[in-house]
């Protein structure tokens, strides 16, 4: 089987007269768009969220005093976090409308990712807190240029009873760069530059070879020009006319304001609260993820492939959250390492069916195939504001009651609510099983 084809002006993609250029794929994609597909997705991420998980909290030690790191490190992850929620959605309208012969995610994706490495070497090079937020506000917007138009092309290419398995091995992809980034950040903690700078080049690569593999769509004529009107529409989907949308973009945001009200500040929580020196913490952490991944590896392709062969994903999704709101209350009561280790396989476990399913139950609620680039940034809306959100929510919630902000029982009863509300808001959603 083979993936599909770019449209061409005169092909049957224009079947949807006086509502658009492009139809929902029918054609499964093959072996080559898959491998291409998630080699990118690893190497990105790799990039990408070793310096959010461990590399910034690693530089604002070498530069701020211990008094003022939690402050510091929740500035620089909450303007990254805003620079990913604009260019997320900004970027995946520009390449919906994109008309350069090479497609209308192509562009995007390679030279989004370009400008992520060279963020990526103004914040190693950084000597002061604003320029390392400076940096990495910059890197999450080239990221998230490339990253609104990478995941658009789910949508654009992959049919429906395929995306349960395509997202599941997507999100293990994700999940394997988490813990090579956290490797990179263990092993180079004492080379910045090569801790930020060295997996971004390797991503260039990647993001480059799936941009040849991709059989990218081409617009068959310029679209309308857009009025200010029409771009502050650009940032959102009516809950009215697509309550499901709605629904599954709320569930999308509660988790992840959960999942970045630890994760933010999990480094520190292994120093104040498990006991840890700053080097055992990041060797702890790094363990931590990697019993994470093996056992969402496990799970993620069972669930994916579950999710389409039952054409059910609302029980999946919920159910996952729900663990994962289990998994996060028993962190309060972790008081060593082999306690913390249990919960990362905990929460392995819950965000591996989470990721086999979830991304494939948003594809299919999506309002419009022409506009899924927009859509979908407005989606990941849900992802970067709780980003952004969460550091500044977390620092507050740590200081509640503690002169030297280490209330970590409060901060994570907070995610464990909000990951069970998560939960429930998926129930309601009717277009999907």
């Amino acid at each position: 089987m083979t993936a599909t084809a770019a449209p061409d002006p005169g092909a049957d993609q224009l079947e949807r007269p006086g509502k658009g250029w492009f139809s929902e794929p029918t054609v499964p994609v093959g072996p080559r768009f898959t491998t291409a597909l998630v080699a990118a997705q690893l190497f990105f991420f790799i990039a990408l969220l070793g310096p959010a998980i461990v590399g910034i909290a690693v530089k604002v030690n070498t530069i701020v005093p211990e008094a003022g790191r939690t402050e510091a490190v929740a500035v620089v992850a909450a303007f990254g976090a805003a620079a990913a929620f604009l260019a997320n959605v900004v970027f995946g309208r520009l390449s919906d409308r994109t008309t350069s012969r090479w497609g209308r995610r192509r562009p995007w994706i390679v030279g989004g990712t370009v400008v992520m490495t060279l963020a990526f070497a103004v914040m190693a090079l950084g000597t002061d807190v604003a320029t390392v937020t400076a940096g990495w506000f910059l890197a999450q917007a080239g990221a998230n240029a490339a990253l609104a138009p990478f995941v658009a092309t789910l949508a654009d290419q992959v049919p429906q009873l395929q995306r349960g398995t395509v997202a599941a091995v997507i999100g293990m992809a994700q999940n394997v760069g988490i813990y090579g980034g956290t490797l990179v950040a263990q092993f180079f903690q004492g080379n910045l530059l090569l801790m930020f700078v060295g997996p971004a080049l390797l991503a260039v690569i990647a993001m480059a070879v799936y941009a040849v593999v991709l059989p990218d769509q081409v617009l068959p004529a310029k679209p309308p020009r857009m009025g200010l009107r029409e771009w502050a529409r650009t940032f959102w989907v009516s809950p009215r006319k697509h309550p499901d949308f709605a629904l599954a973009w709320w569930s999308r945001f509660l988790i992840t304001l959960a999942t970045f009200m630890f994760t933010t500040f999990r480094l520190f929580y292994m120093e104040d609260r498990i006991g840890l020196d700053a080097g055992s913490a990041v060797a702890a952490v790094s363990t931590g993820v990697l019993i994470y991944t093996v056992v969402l590896l496990v799970v993620a392709p069972l669930a994916g492939w579950v999710s389409d062969r039952t054409g059910r994903r609302k029980a999946l999704v919920a159910g996952s959250t729900l663990v994962f709101a289990v998994g996060t209350a028993m962190l309060t009561q972790a008081s060593d390492v082999s306690h913390f280790y249990l919960v990362e396989a905990v929460l392995g476990l819950a965000y591996g069916i989470y990721v086999g399913v979830d991304l494939a139950l948003v594809v299919d609620v999506l309002p419009d195939p022409d506009d899924s680039g927009k859509d979908l940034g407005v989606f990941n809306m849900a992802n970067a504001l709780p980003q952004t959100l969460a550091p500044a929510l977390g620092g507050a919630l740590l200081a509640v009651g503690s002169a030297t902000g280490q209330n970590y029982d409060l901060l994570l009863w907070v995610a464990v609510a909000a990951s069970v509300v998560g939960a429930l808001v998926v129930l309601p959603i009717r277009s999907v099983r």
